[in-house]
């Protein structure tokens, strides 16, 4: 099983110029953890969490561009799902955008590869 068999394609993204107040309104409207963050040429710049959002909850005045994380890790559609949850762990991340071509076609998340295994899809594996 690889990363296009069970990434979520409906990805909402955010400008970096957003407040911080209206991209923790968009987790909770939509009902999500966290969220890419893409430049004007629509380039994926960032990500902010859940996280990133209580870390900085005393301070007025944010935007995403001052909370965001920078550093990504990305994983093509052909990724094999074992991969993705290698990476996961081991970089003590939730999320990972999905990319084509440059372009964000993706993201799968930890509940993307739960889902998998509870449907028999993917098999836990002895380490």
């Amino acid at each position: 099983m690889i990363a296009s068999d069970i990434m979520t394609r409906n990805v909402y993204t955010t400008s970096p110029e957003v407040s911080v107040q209206e991209v923790a309104q968009l987790l909770v409207q939509k009902n999500i953890s966290g969220v890419p963050v893409s430049n004007s040429g629509g380039q994926i710049i960032g990500i902010v969490t859940e996280a990133d959002i209580i870390g900085k909850v005393s301070r007025e005045g944010l935007c995403v561009a001052d909370i965001m994380t920078p550093e990504l890790i990305f994983v093509d559609e052909e990724t094999e799902v074992g991969d993705i949850a290698m990476l996961l762990v081991e970089h003590k991340i939730k999320r990972v955008p999905v990319m084509r071509d440059g372009e964000l076609v993706g993201i799968v998340c930890r509940g993307d590869i739960v889902n998998a295994v509870a449907q028999g899809h993917v098999i836990i594996r002895h380490w």
